[in-house]
């Protein structure tokens, strides 16, 4: 039976209390997918735009924020709201037309479709699929093959933990039934610190640098490493993209010249952060410069088709999904970031 849609995302495990820090990346220069010089709609009134966010204000966010203080979306005739709420199913809203837009992670797109909703997929904003198994280097986890008769814990047996999980299992033929894994909450530090499991699923920006912190000598096995899976972008509906496709056009292409600024000068887009996010000070660039990696790619905000394909047989074998859907590349489109 298709499984209630969840909205876990990278964003959930924050929201805990956990504090995510990482060493500076050296990123190449990013070319933006997005037209230079934005469309003029002086003309125009702003179009009011609330965006679920899935998560309270945080660094992460940064693209969307550059995008907004620097008249990215003002320019494309748009006004945005951040809906931090946690309740908000931004899935549900757009899939009903209720919203535009809606950031949330691919495997949940692909669970909507299987349901009738009728959410497209329209920007890769994670390109590398963020989850990781991280264990102690005591335990010789170094490779797939080593989780074979280990413990080990996942938050909880959905979301893109689990999803990333199963897919890399799947990607180096390790059934399920070869690895004991168990329910553990977003406790997976401290789990693992208290050798309760010995490896976690958690975050590949998030549980291996706070243990790393900790002075703990720690193995990571990194989903993107084994399967390319779809990871969290924004979403829009059917008939939003028929009825009013420049509307897409011009959020994907702010939002695309926000992420591209990011990319290029993460200090001044954590500047910007702090107009937006209440206390925030300079203990937390880190949170940023980690995800950064996971953000690069030669074409920003594109979505591979192979990648929906691998999502997809990660939720059948997570018995997530009860068949593959029909119409599975109607669920995302390049048009907007090809243009």
């Amino acid at each position: 039976m298709v499984q209630k849609i969840w909205l876990i995302s990278l964003f959930l495990l924050t929201a805990c209390g956990i504090q995510i820090t990482a060493e500076p990346t050296e990123l190449p220069p990013v070319e933006s997918t997005a037209a230079t010089e934005p469309a003029t709609v002086e003309s125009m009134p702003l179009t009011k735009i609330r965006l679920p966010m899935g998560y309270i204000p945080d660094p992460q966010y940064a693209p969307f924020y550059v995008a907004v203080d620097r008249g990215y979306y003002a320019e494309a005739g748009l006004e945005l709201e951040f809906d931090y709420s946690f309740e908000t199913d931004g899935v549900a809203l757009v899939g009903a037309n209720e919203l535009p837009f809606a950031i949330v992670s691919g495997e949940q797109a692909i669970l909507a479709r299987a349901q009738g909703v009728p959410v497209v997929y329209i920007l890769e904003w994670f390109q590398k699929f963020p989850i990781a198994i991280v264990s102690k280097a005591s335990a010789n986890i170094t490779t797939p093959q080593d989780l074979i008769g280990r413990s080990v814990g996942l938050p909880f047996f959905f979301g893109a933990s689990y999803v990333g999980y199963v897919g890399l299992l799947s990607a180096n033929g390790i059934a399920q039934d070869q690895v004991n894994a168990t329910e553990i909450g977003f406790t997976q530090v401290e789990s693992l610190l208290a050798d309760q499991v010995e490896a976690v699923v958690g975050y590949a920006n998030n549980e291996p640098v706070q243990l790393q912190t900790r002075g703990e000598a720690i193995n990571v096995l990194y989903v993107s490493d084994y399967v390319d899976l779809v990871a969290n972008g924004i979403i829009t509906n059917e008939t939003t993209i028929a009825e009013n496709p420049d509307l897409v056009q011009r959020f994907v292409d702010a939002t695309l010249r926000g992420l591209a600024d990011t990319l290029a000068d993460p200090a001044a887009a954590y500047a910007i952060s702090k107009k937006y996010v209440d206390g925030l000070d300079d203990s937390r660039l880190n949170v940023l410069e980690a995800s950064l990696p996971l953000w690069q790619t030669s074409q920003l905000g594109f979505v591979d088709a192979a990648a929906w394909g691998n999502t997809q047989q990660a939720l059948l074998d997570a018995k997530l999904l009860d068949a593959p859907l029909a119409d599975l590349e109607a669920g995302f489109t390049n048009q907007f970031i090809d243009n």
